[in-house]
């Protein structure tokens, strides 16, 4: 079952057909706050559920999953991490895996001053990270900067400024936002596949080439193992998993691992990862169902470039 399914219909289409594959016969169910979401249209069951903020979500996910007695849910956005997280025994008492960190991973990665304060005290390299009156009152801060909210997901509120006026207007744009140098460099991506045992399996760099609204919409596969291995021991300091780790990163000039934000959970390009050979759902359901994992971690395709478009949904009364 997948939560907040939104638009993730390549996702779930990857799952799909991981379980043909494999000979699974298997039951997708998807959840959204609105009828009108296209990968809902997609599933073999959908369900309409409360917003994740008032009262009856999760009751209304725990019936669910009692009801078509589901044995995996997947998280797919930042919405319900903290709650899932929280209440994963809940589920685990129904016969279901939900594929989420412990709560104080999911706090690391949705505070970013929180996430600053890990990198820097684990030895990782990450920008600078101030508070609002922390930047105003620095006279030695250098333009340009970067602000973004310190709970913020999907690019929401974050804005580049060039001098001490443009800050100030935007400070107060911009709610509880932390202040960073703007790093230049090429970003990346990091998928990283945690086993059911917190063992980390797989690292993929992926290279973003364009992103639009938040969600990277043009990338490219790279295996850069300063990247992979920077990368594999962040999320094995972290203690993540299981699942999908989505690191991001940006490579100076230099050649440093700036690290710039963590999300324990799938991200919007994830197909790349896995059409390059990093076949996340085969290997999630083989271990859903007790099979042998085998893995070869570096064996992805190489340069390999996503060029995501968009399709319709047609619904007709």
């Amino acid at each position: 079952m997948f939560t907040c399914i939104g638009r993730r219909v390549s996702l779930l289409n990857s799952f799909r057909q991981a379980a043909k594959e494999l000979d699974i016969n298997a039951l997708f169910i998807g959840t959204d706050v609105t009828e009108l979401s296209s990968a809902l249209q997609c599933c073999d069951k959908k369900f309409v559920v409360s917003y994740v903020k008032q009262s009856p979500y999760l009751e209304e996910l725990l019936k669910i999953v009692e009801e078509n007695e589901v044995r995996l849910l997947i998280p797919t956005v930042d919405l319900d991490l903290k709650l899932l997280a929280r209440n994963k025994k809940l589920f685990e008492e129904l016969g279901c895996r939900v594929l989420i960190s412990e709560p104080g991973v999911i706090d690391i990665c949705q505070d970013k001053r929180r996430t600053f304060e890990f990198l820097k005290k684990n030895g990782f390299d990450s920008p600078e990270t101030m508070t609002a009156s922390e930047a105003l009152a620095n006279p030695l801060l250098k333009f340009p900067c970067f602000l973004k909210p310190c709970d913020g997901y999907a690019s929401r509120g974050n804005v580049q400024v060039s001098d001490q006026e443009a800050l100030k207007v935007h400070v107060r744009q911009v709610p509880n936002c932390i202040v960073q140098p703007f790093i230049d460099g090429t970003e990346y991506t990091c998928d990283v596949f945690v086993d059911f045992s917190l063992e980390i399996r797989c690292v993929i760099p992926r290279k973003r080439i364009e992103v639009r609204s938040g969600e990277v919409s043009k990338a490219q596969t790279v295996k850069n193992k300063r990247i992979m291995e920077q990368t594999r021991q962040l999320v094995k300091a972290m203690k993540a998993g299981p699942g999908i780790i989505t690191v991001q990163l940006i490579l100076d000039k230099e050649e440093k691992c700036n690290f710039i934000e963590l999300n324990p959970r799938f991200g919007g390009g994830i197909p790349l990862s896995i059409k390059a050979g990093a076949d996340f759902p085969a290997w999630i359901l083989r271990e859903l169902t007790g099979r042998e994992l085998k893995i070869k971690a570096d064996t992805f395709a190489d340069n390999l470039i996503m060029l995501r478009y968009d399709a319709e949904i047609w619904l007709a009364d």
